[in-house]
């Protein structure tokens, strides 16, 4: 389910009131979209969730501070952005305070919260969605947030702008550099060598 703008503005209207029918809408409108881009910026799906879950407590509490000069969905990704980089820099933090366990080496570890060992993602088809998620993980956060919000999440130029606060030449320049990339990244899996 999708809501569409003047929807959105009425639903904003009634979510300011704190009608809880109205924010359990937004939700089910936004969810599945939030979910999916906050997923693809996070190792772990555990983590991903509980961000998503976030996401919407903030804009719960925050209604009053929306102005509207965006969209809903990119005021929701970009508190989504804000808190997956909030959370990448905490990770980071607490991986650089953990000592090896002694008799331990790197290599030796399996990361069970690395997106490789889950279920779905062992049945996933084949080589090369392997090395396209591996790809888009090896991007900096700038790289991916942009591209994710362009590829998968539908989002125009302006809209990406918007929500991650930059301008417009930078969006497209980043969404450049992601593309090549990946592109040198996929090149042993592509037949022409370029990535659409």
């Amino acid at each position: 389910m999708r809501a569409e703008p003047n929807a959105d503005a009425h639903l904003l209207e009634r979510c300011r009131r704190h009608d809880r029918e109205a924010f359990g809408q937004l939700v089910d409108a936004y969810q599945g979209r939030v979910f999916g881009f906050v997923r693809r910026m996070l190792p772990s799906q555990e983590d991903a969730w509980d961000v998503t879950q976030e996401v919407f407590i903030r804009a719960y509490q925050h209604f009053d501070r929306f102005d509207g000069r965006s969209s809903v969905k990119t005021w929701l990704f970009r508190i989504a952005h804000n808190l997956c980089v909030d959370r990448a820099r905490k990770a980071a933090r607490s991986i650089e305070e953990q000592p090896l366990p002694v008799g331990l080496e790197s290599e030796d570890r399996m990361d069970l919260s690395d997106p490789r060992w889950e279920p779905e993602r062992l049945a996933m088809e084949g080589e090369l969605a392997e090395a396209v998620e591996q790809a888009i993980a090896g991007m900096s956060e700038k790289l991916r947030s942009v591209l994710l919000l362009h590829d998968k999440e539908d989002a125009s130029y302006d809209e990406i702008a918007q929500a991650l606060g930059l301008p417009v030449g930078t969006v497209k320049s980043r969404l450049f550099l992601a593309r090549v990339h990946l592109q040198k990244c996929l090149t042993p899996y592509l037949k022409g060598g370029q990535v659409s």
